[in-house]
């Protein structure tokens, strides 16, 4: 691991590209990082403090990221496809053209996200906040949205077409 000084940010630490599968970082503080291009599959980060972290096509297929604070995380690209993602929070997180196939995202704070892209197809989403979000573009088939909520005007009975 190599740690880089950020501007306003402080130290942080750089992880880019690295092979952290199956690694147990529950509850570690990796706010700022750079886990760009990173593998984590089936990696534990359970309430970790992802905030402002850059995880763009970052691997994290099965992960386990249920309470994780990921609030303005870059997941562009990412592979999030069967994650645990429950209760976490993805405030104005950028999860454009992620793979979400698959993941539990129930009772996620996805308000502001940036989705354009991403593929939620069999994803649950139950009780999910999607509130100004913009889902053009999202694939949400076999995605039953009647208990998420949803963006001003958006009707869920097309929603839940895909």
């Amino acid at each position: 691991m190599r740690f880089v000084k950020g501007d306003e940010t402080g130290v942080r630490a750089d992880l880019g590209g690295a092979d952290l599968s199956r690694a147990d970082l529950a509850k570690k503080n990796l706010a700022y990082a750079n886990l760009q291009g990173a593998d984590l599959t089936g990696a534990n980060l359970r309430e970790a403090k992802l905030v402002s972290g850059d995880f763009s096509k970052a691997k994290l297929h099965r992960a386990d990221l249920r309470k994780a604070d990921m609030t303005e995380t870059n997941l562009s690209g990412a592979d999030l496809s069967e994650a645990q993602v429950g209760g976490a929070e993805l405030f104005r997180a950028n999860l454009r053209d992620a793979n979400l196939q698959r993941g539990n995202f129930g009772a996620t704070n996805l308000r502001q996200a940036e989705l354009s892209g991403a593929d939620f197809r069999d994803a649950v989403l139950q009780t999910t906040i999607l509130r100004e979000t913009n889902l053009d573009g999202v694939n949400l088939s076999g995605v039953d949205l009647t208990t998420a909520l949803l963006p001003s005007g958006y009707k869920s009975a097309t929603a839940a077409k895909g």
